[in-house]
């Protein structure tokens, strides 16, 4: 996926509205003039977000520019100036917070798909992300995974099936819902079912289901389970795995790993700006 202009400028405009309503306060005694700054990373990890600054200064005014120093999905040391602004100071000073906060958000986020896909070390095996994103800010948080490393699941309830807990707990005929789901949704949409006992795997498998999503278990258990579906069914993990718990699903032939924490627990990446004249 890509951050699309539109989308982007479209959000952007809320974001800014959101800061700035009728006006900078700070700023409104400061004598005009143009200046220049440095974004400057804090800590060590992943980059992204390096087209908002310029998408939040072509919002502001038309003399503000930014250039990038490095791209997205750079892994970059402390102390790392990651790109140059320049404008005018009120342009520059009103859209810092929105800038800083996506991009520390989205660094974050990046900076712990790479973690997990390092910790993993099995190229075989995808780290996907889920739906547990902040409202609005999807787009952003799953561009942030792949420039990470990961892969996106799913970006919403619409271009993907799941039957999940909830969905079992309606379901009475399991076979004819999944029949009833491919007249529905046609042949390009998946169809992924979550299972947590022997009984729902097994239900799943006979139905020839797309993807089975193994809930709850242990890497053992997924080992297990694995060796009995067939190799047409692609297979995902998911359910309180933390990066500690990676390394044990090296080599266990599933395909996927789902990841909740990568976007619902975001420790932000600290990256500052700073005027340099």
């Amino acid at each position: 996926m890509t951050l699309s202009p539109k989308r982007l400028t479209d959000a952007l405009k809320g974001f800014l509205e959101e800061d700035l309503a009728t006006g900078d306060l700070s700023t409104s005694a400061l004598p005009p003039q143009l200046v220049h700054g440095d974004f400057v990373v804090k800590h060590a990890g992943v980059i992204v977000g390096q087209c908002l600054p310029d998408a939040v200064y072509q919002l502001l005014g038309p003399k503000c520019h930014y250039t990038p120093t490095v791209p997205d999905g750079t892994l970059v040391p402390q102390g790392t100036v990651i790109g140059q602004a320049s404008g005018p100071v009120a342009d520059l000073l009103a859209g810092e917070r929105t800038i800083l906060n996506l991009m520390q958000r989205m660094s974050g986020i990046a900076t712990a798909t790479h973690l997990a896909v390092t910790t993993l070390n099995d190229p075989s095996i995808g780290i996907l992300d889920t739906r547990k994103t902040a409202p609005g800010l999807r787009l952003f948080d799953k561009y942030a995974v792949q420039c990470g490393g990961g892969i996106n699941h799913r970006m919403g309830l619409y271009d993907a099936v799941m039957l999940k807990d909830n969905h079992w707990h309606l379901i009475t005929d399991f076979p004819a819902t999944v029949r009833r789901l491919r007249q529905l949704c046609g042949p390009t949409k998946t169809i992924e079912v979550e299972v947590a006992t022997r009984d729902q795997l097994q239900a799943a498998i006979a139905s020839q289901v797309d993807m089975i999503m193994i809930d709850n278990q242990t890497p053992a258990t997924a080992r297990a389970w694995r060796k009995i579906i067939p190799t047409s069914i692609k297979v995902e993990v998911s359910g309180g795995i933390t990066p500690t718990k990676l390394p044990a699903y090296a080599g266990s032939g599933i395909d996927f790993i789902s990841l909740g924490y990568l976007t619902n627990s975001v420790q932000a990446l600290d990256i500052a700006f700073n005027l340099t004249d």
